[in-house]
């Protein structure tokens, strides 16, 4: 997977650095990524690791206490608007990367061939549905450069974090989405 120099998902740039450099914390924002802010949802991966203490590891996060994730999720300020069942869905997520992938994220993409593959592996995961599954094809594609053949169906035809290459572009992301949502009714 190629890295990019710095995703522009928060207005913090150690938050846009991490989520760059640490699949883990970028597909734990995908997961966050409903019914808050997309800068609150890139940055809660962030804030995640620093309330742990170390690095984010799907097996570790998958064994700990469920109880204990929710108090860290809950903690103030909140990675969430809803902490308790998002810290159940992360948890659900890391699960299915230390079981099916030995804990690596990377082994959702590597070795796939095409993107209906890749699209399966993503539908798999416990929360993503086609939404979500898209959009995280369009960001590996667009800014990782994993790119299976025949990713170009799966790229999102709405506006998204995918079109996301700047500050400005993320300050203008909720206007672009609500007036897509406007011409579609």
């Amino acid at each position: 997977m190629d890295r990019p120099a710095e995703l522009y998902l928060t207005n913090e740039p150690e938050a846009n650095a991490f989520i760059a450099e640490d699949p883990l914390g970028l597909l734990i924002g995908l997961v966050l990524h409903q019914q808050i802010p997309t800068e609150k949802a890139f940055h809660s991966p962030l804030v995640l690791r620093t309330r742990l203490g170390r690095d984010l590891d799907a097996g570790e996060i998958a064994g700990m206490d469920p109880e204990t994730l929710e108090a860290i999720f809950k903690e103030k300020p909140a990675l969430h608007r809803f902490p308790g069942s998002m810290a159940k869905r992360v948890q659900a997520v890391c699960d299915h990367i230390a079981t099916e992938y030995s804990g690596s994220v990377s082994g959702l993409w590597e070795g796939v061939d095409t993107a209906d593959e890749l699209a399966e592996r993503m539908l798999a995961m416990p929360g993503f549905g086609e939404y979500k599954a898209r959009i995280y094809i369009g960001v590996l594609a667009e800014r990782f450069g994993v790119r299976p053949e025949g990713y170009e169906a799966y790229l999102p035809t709405w506006p998204s974090i995918v079109d996301v290459t700047s500050l400005d572009d993320l300050g203008d992301l909720k206007a672009r989405k609500k007036a897509w949502k406007e011409s579609q009714s």
